[in-house]
């Protein structure tokens, strides 16, 4: 590649290698060596400023304070790839934040086997071996649901780095999973809705937040983004359309129910966003929000409900009063038929039973 800047000089050193000096703009007896190639990132910035006599390093990333093929070098090059996807759309945020924390619980864990026992796990060569990692699995056994998706996370930064040539072995492969599933959220019952509603009134930001869930079936992570700038009206319609982000999900396009049109107008501060922490502002996390929505169900004597259920108890009313496969998955933003088939499932059965039955009540018996 021919670089043809000005005053720019490349040296051919004995050993074979290229060294890049600039002469200072003004005074070419000075010469300012370049710490950096020209396909370094940096290398514009540092030849700029060493034209005008400025000697400048390039930025230390956290790659480069680690060491070359360890734990945390291999952590920190995936997630520098990670960061690029999530720039360029191709991969969530959410996703990303989720796995900066994973990765932090594995460069600090500390080694149980061998002479590596109690050295953490950042400072190791990344060939780990896989009973480690089982070990690693295992602390974490109180929250089985998250140590199986720790897993699954270093299983696809392993998998990414054979990819790559990085390493020859993935070692997280085979680990099985500790998580029983209990069915995931409970889902709300209408008693738990009206329960719910007697105790937060129209006009407060707990009776909107249940409403919002209920009419529109969305993820918190999509609740708490949502408001005015998502409506359009045509006809006589409002519509409320959003990109859910969950990887892989479907645009949402819905008509607002009077109920939900009637809540969001019935706020006192209209900000970016429907839901509004005490100050006025969006919520800056799901998690944060998603706290405050425990202490409303709390306050309603329903401590063993959350969010995701309202939405799971939208799916099941909306199977029950008919709803095929395909229109909840055009509410739900599903991908995969399959996905909304939990929920028609049950109904189906109990249509079938009643029909069934119907034939038998004109039996002569």
């Amino acid at each position: 590649m021919r670089i043809n800047l000005p005053g720019l000089l490349r040296e051919r050193l004995p050993s074979g290698a290229d060294r890049w000096r600039v002469r200072v703009a003004g005074d070419k007896a000075k010469r300012i060596t370049l710490p950096v190639c020209p396909d370094h990132p940096d290398f514009a910035e540092i030849y700029h400023a060493a034209r005008r006599g400025i000697v400048m390093q390039p930025r230390e990333t956290a790659t480069d304070k680690t060491i070359r093929h360890s734990v945390a070098w291999l952590v920190e090059t995936y997630l520098d790839h990670m960061r690029a996807m999530v720039k360029a759309g191709k991969a969530s945020d959410l996703t990303l934040k989720q796995r900066e924390h994973f990765f932090a619980r594995l460069v600090a864990h500390k080694a149980s086997y061998g002479r590596a026992a109690g050295q953490a796990f950042g400072g190791l060569h990344m060939d780990i071996p896989t009973e480690e990692l089982v070990a690693f699995r295992d602390a974490y056994a109180a929250t089985s649901g998250a140590a199986d998706n720790q897993i699954k996370a270093v299983r696809a930064m392993y998998a990414w780095a054979c990819e790559r040539k990085l390493t020859a072995v993935n070692p997280a492969v085979g680990i099985g999973k500790i998580h029983v599933g209990q069915g995931g959220a409970k889902p709300w019952t209408v008693a738990d809705l009206r329960r719910y509603r007697e105790r937060h009134q129209a006009g407060t930001d707990a009776h909107l937040a249940l409403t919002l869930f209920m009419f529109t079936a969305a993820r918190v992570s999509d609740a708490i983004r949502l408001g005015r700038a998502h409506e359009a009206t045509q006809g006589n319609v409002t519509w409320l359309s959003w990109t859910p982000a969950k990887r892989g999900a479907k645009p949402v396009t819905i008509p607002m129910l009077p109920p939900l049109y009637r809540a969001t107008r019935a706020q006192s501060v209209i900000g970016k966003t429907y839901l509004l922490t005490a100050h006025g502002q969006p919520w800056a996390s799901t998690d944060s929000f998603r706290n405050r929505f425990k202490d409303w169900c709390r306050e309603a004597g329903l401590p063993d409900l959350s969010p995701h259920g309202i939405r799971k108890a939208a799916g099941n009313l909306l199977a029950e009063a008919g709803a095929t496969q395909h229109q909840i998955m055009a509410i739900h933003g599903h991908a995969e038929a399959a996905t909304s088939e939990i929920y028609t499932r049950g109904a189906e059965r109990a249509r079938l039973a009643r029909d069934a039955m119907a034939l038998l009540a004109g039996l002569d018996w």
